[in-house]
């Protein structure tokens, strides 16, 4: 259900995944091309202790052996139909440019990075700095490959000032995403906006959530997690946090939301 596509709205998806077992990557790569998906990203960049202590995700700048494979598998089981990308970081514990040089010897249509190491998390500044020694690498080895920049960027445009400053070709916005849902807009009119058009906003998310997982797929409360992005701010915020917090289900989350709404 996390790979399901909605053919009407969702155009230019890119599926990513992460695992450790090339056959599975080359199988998986195959049904995503059948499945509608316009892209593949293989997740190395991931910090987090279970997948980590697995193998997983960051874990493998340290077995780039089994990392080459993950990519020529899954080249292979797309067959040059669709575009394979590597999500990593910029090291282990500390910033390593081999790992990236490794990484664009194997012809990747995309290589995106986060720019801190995995041992940093996201607790210190992204090292945005060191981009244009990355470029630099990409100039040589794989003048295809697209260059894509993540960490700390949180509007359109600053993510399009530090694109040109670092000759990126593009930018990702992870986190940025919670403070602002229309920061990937030129002009976002998120902070102009009233209480009740936020809590309006919030009321479609859940509705679309509602939607997607009709068999209840996935839990709701993960709508709970996230709802400081729009209940912040005023007078009254942390109240209604605290009661869509102890909410039961998506019917009751929309009913505390219609309340606020209404009452204006």
């Amino acid at each position: 259900h996390k790979l399901a596509i909605n053919p009407i709205s969702d155009h230019n998806l890119v599926g990513q995944i992460w695992g450790k077992n090339p056959d599975n990557f080359r199988t998986t790569a195959a049904e995503l091309v059948e499945m509608g998906f316009h892209g593949i990203d293989i997740n190395m960049g991931c910090p987090q202790k279970n997948e980590v202590k697995n193998g997983c995700c960051s874990a493998l700048i340290n077995d780039r052996d089994l990392a080459s494979r993950m990519i020529m598998a899954t080249q292979e089981g797309t067959a040059g139909r669709i575009p394979v990308s590597v999500k990593c970081r910029l090291g282990w514990n500390e910033i390593d440019l081999s790992w990236h040089e490794f990484l664009l010897g194997h012809d990747l249509d995309m290589l995106s990075i986060h720019m801190r190491t995995r041992k940093e998390m996201s607790d210190v500044p992204a090292h945005w700095d060191v981009l244009p020694q990355i470029v630099a690498l990409r100039d040589k080895i794989s003048p295809k490959t697209k260059i894509v920049m993540n960490g700390d960027i949180t509007t359109y445009e600053q993510g399009c000032e530090l694109a040109r400053q670092t000759g990126a070709d593009g930018i990702m916005i992870g986190r940025g995403i919670f403070k602002d849902p229309y920061c990937f807009a030129p002009n976002s009119p998120w902070e102009q906006m009233t209480p009740v058009e936020k809590i309006t906003i919030y009321k479609t998310h859940v509705e679309r959530f509602m939607a997607t997982y009709k068999n209840r797929e996935k839990s709701f409360q993960s709508l709970r997690k996230f709802c400081k992005t729009y209940v912040h701010g005023f007078d009254s915020a942390s109240e209604l946090r605290d009661e869509i917090m102890h909410t039961e289900s998506n019917d009751h989350l929309i009913q505390v939301l219609e309340w606020f709404i209404a009452r204006g």
